[in-house]
């Protein structure tokens, strides 16, 4: 596509999820932006958006057990699993704004009722879902989540992995009715789709961010100079951006390095492959209609929670079983082997050894997990489906996820498994670093952005009651307000057709 603009409002780096959310926000709160999307592939949502990549969908911590950790003394902390909640529905607020504005097409198109269980057995691990679920349960968001050990009950609920399963042993499951799938890469197409009929909107396919950066006089110019390679031409040039924001899942540290703002000191990254076992037999597909959670094992990550998850992909059903983590070098699927080697920096190479030294146990596991057989994948799936066959299930590669690496309290490096912004105090750039829950919070993620990086507008009037239009609930906290929840659910499952 030609270059129609070589100034623009605002840039987004990165086709995907968050960059669209965000583009479709500042859209509605001020039409006069002039916008402009870079997308490195030759098209959008190819990467952490697509379907197969997102290691889960819907998250809202109904059944996410990594959600609500156990202390050494027994207690479970539910903080997490409440705000991810609460942001899930912000999420749904928005898709219905949507749909109800004639922005999103059918709801159905990208969304759908999928209850979300979790599944545990061994008597200590089902005495924790049991506390967790008699803790959850006291509050508004989680009122309605159930939990069963009778047998027939959860044959009930999931009657493919009851089917075979001994139970003889100890064995429990939470049942949330009110869970939901979302095929996050036709999302962002259609969000895409949107932008592009609007005006002042320009999508730039095949263009690579090879560097930016701010000149030394910020008085007379406090732009972002960001040098663009078309890689269908191998033509540069410089567009100038008022803000910036970087988007581009695994590849946002990378260019955060480039930027070299302040806020970006210390920062590094931990890549995580993953992959899928996919069935291929629709006998087996059509019996499982939910998704169930179990517990991750001692070391692995939490993207790496074993589930079994019914999910609807450009509108057909699909049944994938893992994702299975793996040791990698790369930032991005379509990236280099050399990304984390070009990440270390003098700022976080402290914080990078430091994390290397503690965590290789989890190295060590991630390496193992790459080199396993297909049947050893099939034994772990035969915990859920002791009746598996191996040529019913393939094996086919998930999405990249880069966890964040940055300095602790003691000055030493920590690993977070989770999501971050990382804005420049003076509101002209922000970059999404992480991973889970990602996608499902990206509406609540990308209005933190908005607060942070244009916080005098965000503080007027008009946006102010823009913002409340677009989810009734901007201003007041869900966690909170129970009669608000009440109504506000109500609203959304009608729209979204998730009753």
């Amino acid at each position: 596509m030609a270059v129609t603009t070589q100034h623009t409002d605002v840039l987004l780096v990165g086709g995907g999820i968050m960059s669209a959310t965000l583009g479709v926000l500042l859209r509605h709160l001020d039409p006069s932006l002039n916008i402009t999307m870079v997308e490195m592939l030759s098209d959008v949502a190819l990467e952490s958006s697509a379907a197969l990549n997102n290691a889960g969908t819907g998250h809202a911590g109904y059944c996410e057990l990594n959600y609500t950790p156990q202390a050494t003394d027994g207690s479970i902390s539910t903080k997490r699993a409440l705000e991810i909640n609460a942001a899930y529905e912000t999420s749904l607020q928005f898709w219905t704004f949507l749909v109800e504005s004639g922005a999103l097409p059918a709801a159905q198109t990208f969304i759908n009722k999928t209850p979300h269980l979790s599944l545990v057995w061994g008597e200590k691990n089902v005495a924790f879902l049991k506390q967790r679920h008699a803790q959850l349960s006291q509050h508004h968001l989680f009122a309605t989540i159930q939990y069963s050990e009778d047998i027939t009950q959860l044959q009930a609920w999931m009657p493919l992995i009851m089917a075979e399963m001994k139970t003889s042993q100890a064995i429990a499951a939470t049942y949330a009715d009110q869970g939901s799938d979302v095929d996050f890469g036709a999302l962002t197409r259609y969000m895409v789709s949107y932008l592009k009929s609007q005006p002042n909107f320009t999508l730039l396919n095949n263009t690579q961010v090879k560097n930016l950066s701010k000149v030394k006089d910020r008085a007379k110019d406090n732009t972002w100079h960001v040098k663009l390679l078309d890689k269908s031409t191998q033509h540069t040039h410089t567009v100038r951006a008022k803000f910036v924001f970087l988007g581009a899942g695994g590849g946002a540290l990378p260019l955060l390095q480039k930027a070299n703002i302040d806020e970006s000191q210390g920062y590094g990254g931990f890549p995580v492959s993953g992959q899928w076992l996919i069935c291929n037999n629709p006998e087996v597909v059509k019996q499982h209609r939910t998704k169930v959670y179990g517990k991750a094992a001692i070391g692995a990550p939490p993207m790496s929670v074993p589930h079994l998850d019914n999910r609807t992909i450009n509108g057909q059903p699909a049944l994938l079983f893992g994702p299975f983590a793996g040791f990698t070098t790369r930032f991005l699927k379509k990236g280099s082997k050399f990304d984390l080697a070009k990440s270390l920096k003098v700022n976080n190479l402290k914080a990078m050894i430091s994390v290397g030294r503690h965590n290789m146990d989890l190295t060590k596991y991630l390496i193992k997990e790459t080199s396993q057989t297909h049947e050893q994948r099939m034994e772990a799936l035969r915990e859920f489906l002791p009746q598996a066959v191996s040529s019913d299930w393939q094996l086919q590669n998930a999405g990249q996820r880069v966890q964040i690496i940055k300095n602790g309290e003691n000055k030493w490096g920590k690993l977070e498994f989770g999501t971050e912004i990382v804005a420049a105090k003076d509101g002209t750039l922000a970059a999404l670093l992480g991973a889970s829950p990602g996608a499902s919070i990206s509406v609540q993620a990308m209005i933190d952005v908005i607060e942070r990086c244009f916080s005098i507008r965000a503080n007027q009037l008009d946006w102010q009651q823009k913002l409340k239009e677009i989810i009734p609930s901007y201003g007041e906290s869900l966690i909170e307000n129970a009669d608000l929840l009440k109504t506000i659910r109500h609203h959304t499952k009608k729209v979204l057709n998730l009753n």
